[in-house]
């Protein structure tokens, strides 16, 4: 049965569910394009209510120790898995991604918080040698404040995960702005942390007009970071806002991956790999792999297994178990997708697999594959989010990595050689966040995730998500 019960959505202020009566806008169900529920939008009180309760919050829970901060989130972990289907099929109503890829998401959050439920307890200062008899002198880290977060739709599950387990880790409160696409994942979520006794003035759960609640809590005193994933365009907008109080920003921003596959590869389990990692989630997602550059020996083969791969793809519901690939999370995507693929067949590409809408109820688009397209091509310059993988040759390395580094982005990158001198050289000369040698996997709990040039700065998960959150404090003591 691929209909479940969509649950009431509340704002979450300071861990209660106010009852009265707002403004309410539609959920749907990216699968069939109907409405499923209601998501409230939040008032200039309510957010100051969710301000005011982060605050008591802080000052709360900044001294609760490490051991008990800790023992809160493996306890979170643990009821993510026990409620581990229920979430997960919500998930996949919500953003329409397949529910194999929502149970994975949904262990990711689990063991993310997991994580952290242990590294938090490892937050160390130092002493240093003192300059004088009676003298001391200790590097202290200690939580930043309230963490105003900021989490997009494409990981319903990851992403509340990792916008809230380091600076819960820390010790810091934090307001969060979920997707309004996906807002019961985010509630799911936080009820985890809350049933996992997490004080509740720490955790506060606000939907609404994006731009006008980012603009509001970022200009509060009472928030001291901002965390925010999404596209570059909103990113740099936010950047301008935190500037005006010398906030701390962690940035997770668009991408624009990279694959370089050479000679010595087998390219049918290379094949097999890269088909499943690109149409992940409709390639819906941020590292998602965009840009092949495949040797000039085996393209002709590579290309030809891609698309008789992607036309394969058995595409529908994502509550469906036989369905590998969901829909696009919104109907103007389809548009947009629709203009990248016609601007690049203009510029002289071939189209091998897909390209349009799949004409049935949805917001489904096609697997696609496009061959030898010119870097004139506006997908090859923006970053698509969907369901279309971009082919071109390669013959020398010089040549491939500087395709691969010519745009502003940086966040993820791959390749996949058997040479051990190449993987090196690789390694070395991508220029992205995360590189991938060999496989599509670069996301763990205890590894940093972000980019850099315009895809961000700043990491999230592993020790550098929790240095994120903490401040380094100096004390001269005679």
């Amino acid at each position: 049965m691929l209909n479940i019960e969509y649950p009431e959505v509340d704002l979450l202020l300071g861990g209660v569910r106010p009852g009265a009566a707002r403004t309410r806008e539609p959920v749907f169900n990216p699968a069939t394009g109907e409405r499923i529920g209601t998501y409230p939008v939040a008032t200039t009180a309510d957010l100051d209510a969710a301000l005011a309760a982060a605050q008591r919050g802080f000052e709360h829970w900044r001294g609760v120790s490490a051991h008990d901060r800790g023992r809160v989130l493996k306890r979170a972990a643990q009821l993510l898995r026990e409620r581990g289907e229920g979430i997960a099929r919500l998930a996949a109503l919500e953003s329409g991604k397949s529910i194999h890829e929502a149970r994975i998401e949904l262990n990711a959050a689990a063991d993310l918080f997991e994580w952290y439920g242990e590294e938090c307890r490892r937050v160390y200062g130092r002493l240093l040698v003192s300059r004088g008899a009676g003298m001391r002198l200790a590097v202290r880290k200690e939580p930043i404040g309230v963490v105003a977060a900021f989490a997009p739709w494409n990981f319903p599950l990851g992403n509340p995960a990792r916008k809230l387990g380091a600076p819960l880790a820390a010790g810091c409160a934090v307001i969060m702005k979920p997707a309004e696409d996906t807002p019961a994942c985010a509630l799911a979520i936080a009820q985890a942390l809350l049933d996992a006794a997490l004080p509740p003035d720490t955790l506060s759960i606000v939907f609404g007009v994006p731009a006008e609640i980012s603009s509001y809590l970022i200009a509060s005193p009472v928030i001291r970071k901002i965390s925010f994933t999404g596209s570059t365009t909103v990113g740099k907008q936010l950047l301008k806002l935190a500037a005006e109080g010398a906030k701390r920003t962690t940035m997770e921003l668009g991408g624009h991956a990279p694959v370089l596959v050479y000679a010595d590869v087998d390219v049918d389990a290379v094949l097999d790999l890269a088909v499943a990692a690109k149409y992940r989630n409709a390639g819906q997602v941020c590292v998602s792999p965009t840009r092949f550059y495949v040797h000039e020996s085996i393209y002709e083969r590579f290309v030809a297994g891609f698309a008789a791969r992607a036309r394969a793809l058995p595409v529908g519901d994502g509550l469906d178990e036989s369905s590998r690939m969901g829909p696009l999370v919104h109907p103007r995507r389809l548009a947009a997708l629709q203009s990248l693929v016609d601007d690049a067949l203009a510029h002289g590409a071939r189209l091998l697999a897909g390209g349009a809408r799949l004409e049935r109820t949805g917001w489904f688009y096609q697997p696609t594959v496009l061959a030898d397209v010119p870097d004139a091509a506006r997908i090859m310059n923006e970053e698509p989010f969907g369901p279309i993988a971009i082919l071109n040759r390669f013959g020398e390395h010089e040549a491939v990595v500087r395709a691969a580094n010519r745009l502003p982005y940086g966040l993820a990158a791959f390749a996949f050689t058997e040479s051990r001198r190449t993987a090196a050289l690789l390694g070395e000369q991508l220029e992205a966040g995360m590189v991938g040698i060999n496989h599509f996997r670069i996301a763990f709990s205890d590894a940093p995730f972000g980019g850099i040039k315009e895809s961000g700065h700043g990491s999230e998960e592993g020790p550098e998500g929790l240095e994120a959150c903490l401040i380094t404090k100096f004390v001269s003591e005679a």
